[in-house]
């Protein structure tokens, strides 16, 4: 087995290389956590909430943090508990908190005039919008997609996903991309009539988590709070598989599995063909909000082909897994997709900071005004974003998180080994910091979050009973022995 042969390797591995330290990209980053309260959130942090509490609802406040004293992988919060942070603003933190090359950025001109004039983008770019595309997000585009749209966060992205895929649908349709619209069409859409309001839908899995807009709302599937009461597109939802673990142990049943899943998925798409054709097929590389679950690379491509073979576009919403945390800068990259088999769609937000889409040339509205908002993103976070991709480039932190991914696996596997009545199902892709276990009942889990958080170590939760870990690409194997022990600790107090 893999994490049997893997703790011998990754030592030597380790002690063969150079490694990188987040140190020498962040000097100040604190040696370890240090909780100087007896419980956290502490008396500060909860007062502090109170006060937001009186115009805004704080249920969800997990801490409040200062993050001026902020650095590196480590979170400081209001009552100065430096905690290690392996959720990452739920996996919103590319490189860690106050990295000074990015503070260098916020002082530049460019970088100062964009975040004091922020411009409506669609109308009035600044004069420099080219080259900072190009010399920036352009460089990680997915193979095949070399145009793009910049949008406000995750959701957005994914509603301008939709929108541009039902565009490209019914041009399709109309036979060309010059074709016009008719009378009809343009006077019944204005009553949300067919033919100008089609009668067409976005395929998303079970479990899997687009977003909390209108449309992006309607693809999700994860938790039953984030849509009651919500009135929803009827849209189809297909099964994803259940994998079981460890997956060397179960190779038969999780094949039938996945197979059993793309058989009712294809068959989902036949069917919608009579009332509400899929126009497009959305789907994350690991349903993270969901529960981080996984299927294998043949699932996915799978999934790709079958949407092609059907007309259907296919989104696939990389809020989460992108920017390097799975050991490529994008997950999808592991599927083994050929030339033509690229994704329509790839979505983005979160690491990346700035929020957008990278699509096809074909896939662009035939007229303009059809994707469009004031801001269309923020050309401050597109200079953040850019400056954040020459880090990653520079320090090599995609190979540097492959590499830890594998002392990782190594360290949990060991530690989880020893705690099996309580958790299991520890997942995660190869060579990936991006990990999680789960436990055997959802109280178990929160009361374990709690405990490693007054260790000095942030975690989250997801799904039903999971713990999903959420690092940097900075993180690196002194971080992950903290990690252990407190791990460690906290189960044998469970």
């Amino acid at each position: 087995m893999r994490t049997a042969a893997l703790p011998a390797r990754a030592l030597r591995a380790a002690a063969q290389r150079r490694a990188f330290s987040s140190r020498s990209l962040i000097p100040n980053e604190p040696l370890k956590p240090q909780v100087l309260t007896s419980a956290v959130p502490g008396p500060a942090s909860k007062a502090a909430s109170a006060e937001i509490d009186k115009i805004q609802d704080s249920r969800t406040h997990v801490l409040c943090a200062d993050y001026a004293k902020s650095s590196g992988n480590y979170l400081v919060d209001a009552d100065g508990n430096t905690l290690l942070d392996v959720f990452a603003q739920i996996s919103s933190i590319a490189i860690g908190y106050n990295v000074p090359q990015m503070i260098e950025l916020a002082k530049t001109d460019d970088f100062i005039t964009a975040a004091i004039n922020r411009p409506a983008l669609g109308s009035f770019p600044p004069k420099d919008w080219a080259k900072w595309l190009e010399t920036g997000l352009m460089t990680v585009a997915p193979k095949g997609l070399d145009n793009l749209v910049t949008s406000l966060c995750g959701s957005s992205a994914n509603e301008t996903a939709f929108k541009a895929a039902f565009m490209a649908y019914r041009q399709r349709e109309r036979g060309s991309r010059d074709a016009g619209f008719t009378e009809e069409e343009l006077e019944s859409c204005m009553l949300n009539h067919s033919p100008g309001t089609p009668k067409l839908s976005v395929l998303s899995f079970k479990s899997g988590f687009h977003g909390r807009l209108f449309g992006s709302l309607s693809a999700t599937r994860s938790k039953a709070i984030h849509k009651i009461d919500i009135p929803a597109f009827d849209w189809p939802v297909a099964p994803f598989p259940a994998l079981q673990y460890p997956l060397s142990e179960n190779i038969e049943a999780n094949k039938a599995e996945e197979a059993r899943c793309l058989a009712e998925y294809e068959e989902i798409l036949i069917a919608s063909k009579a009332t509400q054709p899929v126009a497009a097929v959305i789907i994350e590389p690991i349903l993270s909000e969901g529960g981080d679950r996984h299927a294998s690379p043949e699932f996915f491509r799978a999934l790709r082909l079958t949407a092609k073979k059907h007309g259907a576009f296919f989104i696939v919403d990389e809020v989460q897994t992108g920017a390097g945390a799975t050991g490529t800068f994008w997950a999808h990259e592991k599927w083994g997709l050929q030339e033509g088999e690229e994704p329509d769609f790839v979505t983005f937000s979160k690491k990346m900071q700035q929020a957008g889409i990278f699509h096809k040339p074909e896939t662009r509205p035939n007229a303009p005004y059809r994707n469009y908002n004031t801001w269309m993103g923020d050309p401050m976070r597109t200079l953040q974003a850019r400056e954040m991709i020459k880090i990653i480039r520079d320090n090599n932190l995609v190979e540097h998180t492959r590499k830890t991914g594998d002392v990782l696996t190594a360290a949990l596997g060991d530690v989880l080994g020893r705690h099996q009545g309580l958790v299991l199902n520890h997942r995660g892709q190869n060579e990936a910091t991006f990990q999680a276990f789960d436990f055997v009942t959802a109280a178990k889990r929160d009361a374990f979050v709690a405990k490693m958080r007054s260790k000095g170590v942030q975690m989250g939760g997801c799904g039903e009973v999971a713990v999903r870990l959420r690092p940097t690409l900075t993180f690196g194997e002194s971080h992950v022995a903290i990690l252990a022990d407190a791990i460690d600790a906290s189960l044998k107090e469970l």
